[in-house]
């Protein structure tokens, strides 16, 4: 079968630039909004997986989904302190940080919005356990006082978190004295404190979660072993990455099923103005479609350069739609996290992967906007086409 040259599908397109133009604009919007709900849904499962380290064991009260809703006793945790495979400081010391994680409602910067914050009751030892976290201005809050450090999300979404500056709540002040910057984790959106202080102003007795590193990766099923086998313990233990993972998955889900609806519903529209541009050019060029199969170009090879000329479009829109949400990385974004209902900022980010599911996206428009019209050229009579000329 002889095939149309590429060239003549190219110089359709340039011929009917205006219409070319318009309707790879509106593929290309519609592309923007795939890509970008991808991009959204890339971001959130980065930002959480993060903001777990390889080596680190997250134990929570069997049954809770959330720090926010587990208790461990001061006896389970004292436990977790002897069992082997933990790993220990260079002073001999326990690698283990017994931590308390609450919600608190704070202003918005430069509105009058509440939103709800996670404070987080650690130590020295929970700082070293993630070494991603780093102190950018002021210090690390001292043992047995009412002071905090704040990430750098926090310190840019709400007001009065500035260095020096002070907040109220759990029914006393404290002092902002340090902001860190978590590499663009989870912890970018938490509040920490001292994790004695935390328990008292908000009477609590036991604690969320303990966070442990192993001496080595491959302990993890011994440590699991001995936690399970403890009649005490009634604990489930994840790796920290695993559990952060987790914890973005339903509001990933969401996303991607709420965008993903509304891409299908934009794209109806994308396909249905490709069809009627594809329908025109079939109409306009009839004589021009009797004298390819005059010259032996078989009905096939017609059907493919005017599904060529509809992929030619969506590949133009999905260049141009793919461009504009690159440009979305550049933004960051703060929603509430499903699982443990308090703020989470992240970024927008662009990956290989979206990449090609939004350019495989819009060539799937391209082919269903442009194949009924192809295959209506396709079938057209020679001699019907030439008599049109």
């Amino acid at each position: 079968m002889r095939a149309i040259p590429l060239s003549y599908v190219l110089r359709n397109l340039w011929v009917r630039r205006v219409t070319t133009v318009l309707t790879a604009g509106g593929m290309a919007l519609v592309v923007f909004v795939f890509a970008t709900v991808l991009m959204m849904s890339a971001g959130i499962n980065e930002t959480m997986v993060a903001t777990g380290q390889p080596d680190n064991v997250v134990a929570m009260r069997k049954g809770s989904t959330a720090e926010i809703n587990s208790t461990i006793s001061r006896e389970q945790a004292s436990a977790i302190d002897n069992i082997q495979g933990v790993a220990t400081d260079s002073l001999g010391g326990k690698m283990v940080s017994r931590e308390a994680a609450v919600l608190n409602n704070l202003a918005k910067r430069n509105s009058e919005d509440l939103s709800n914050v996670t404070v987080r009751g650690t130590s020295t030892t929970g700082l070293a356990l993630r070494p991603q976290i780093k102190l950018v201005e002021g210090r690390m809050f001292r043992p047995g006082t009412s002071e905090i450090i704040a990430g750098r999300a926090i310190a840019r979404g709400f007001a009065n978190v500035e260095l020096g500056e002070s907040l109220h709540f759990a029914g006393r002040d404290w002092q902002v004295v340090g902001l860190f910057d978590a590499e663009r984790s989870g912890f970018d959106s938490e509040i920490w404190a001292d994790i004695d202080q935390v328990m008292q102003a908000y009477h609590r007795t036991t604690y969320s979660s303990v966070v442990f590193k192993l001496a080595n990766i491959g302990s993890l099923s011994q440590v699991r072993s001995v936690i399970d086998s403890d009649p005490r313990m009634l604990l489930d233990i994840k790796p920290e990455q695993q559990f952060y993972a987790e914890q973005s998955e339903s509001l990933s889900r969401f996303i991607r099923l709420l965008g993903l609806s509304l891409s299908v519903i934009f794209s109806i529209g994308a396909v249905i103005g490709a069809m009627i541009t594809m329908f025109a050019a079939v109409a306009s060029r009839i004589g021009e479609i009797g004298t390819l199969r005059a010259l032996g170009f078989r009905r096939e090879a017609v059907l493919i350069a005017f599904l060529g000329e509809s992929l030619g479009l969506a590949l133009v829109g999905g260049l141009v739609g793919l461009a504009g949400a690159s440009v979305m990385q550049t933004v960051d974004i703060s929603t509430v996290n499903f699982s443990t209902f308090s703020e989470i900022a992240f970024r927008f980010r662009l990956t290989w992967l979206v990449v090609v599911q939004t350019m495989v996206f819009s060539l799937i428009m391209g082919v269903l906007g442009g194949f009924i019209p192809a295959w209506r050229a396709a079938k057209l009579n020679i001699i019907d086409c030439l008599r049109e000329a």
